[in-house]
């Protein structure tokens, strides 16, 4: 039975988590289980640059798995970053079966805006479903509305859908 792990890196509130494993089981059609974990990020803890080292994460994820595993998805708060780019919202493993997303910049106050739950939770699946893909082999699609569109900002993660386009639907068999 194919099951998708959710665990936790450094505090994640337990009813974000709930609602991503929700929608994460929905639009992938398999069993998520939320996995109780002590990870920190704390070991990925960049302090010039006052971020967390997505890779690094990724690694002790992956590390910690056991071995029947189908997908992990880690999920943290942590402002994730990779040495070449400002930030990012997550990292996958290419074609394998390890991926980390961050809610970090995905809330509303980050922007200096209202809190909104809703909003926050839209974003969180469309970069965990995006991330996802990546362990399907996906790579990213030029589709603005497909959820495999790069996600350079907010804003293009608010205008894609939490869907895989017909033609990365078909590739990746999701």
């Amino acid at each position: 039975m194919k099951i998708l792990t959710l665990i936790p890196v450094g505090p994640v509130e337990r009813g974000l988590l709930e609602s991503l494993s929700e929608g994460l089981a929905a639009h992938l059609r398999v069993a998520c289980a939320i996995q109780p974990s002590n990870l920190s990020p704390e070991f990925a803890y960049n302090p010039l640059r006052a971020q967390y080292h997505s890779s690094e994460i990724l690694k002790r994820l992956l590390a910690g798995a056991s071995t029947d595993c189908w997908k992990i998805l880690g999920v943290t708060e942590a402002d994730l970053y990779i040495p070449i780019l400002t930030f990012v919202f997550g990292e996958a493993q290419l074609a394998d079966h390890g991926a980390v997303v961050s809610s970090h910049r995905l809330h509303q106050e980050f922007y200096g805006l209202p809190t909104d739950p809703g909003l926050l939770h839209q974003r969180l699946l469309k970069e965990a479903l995006h991330e996802l893909g990546h362990t399907f082999g996906l790579r990213h699609c030029s589709d603005y509305r497909c959820v495999m569109s790069p996600s350079h900002a907010v804003e293009t993660i608010d205008l894609k859908s939490a869907e895989f386009c017909d033609a990365c639907s078909t590739s990746a068999l999701v």
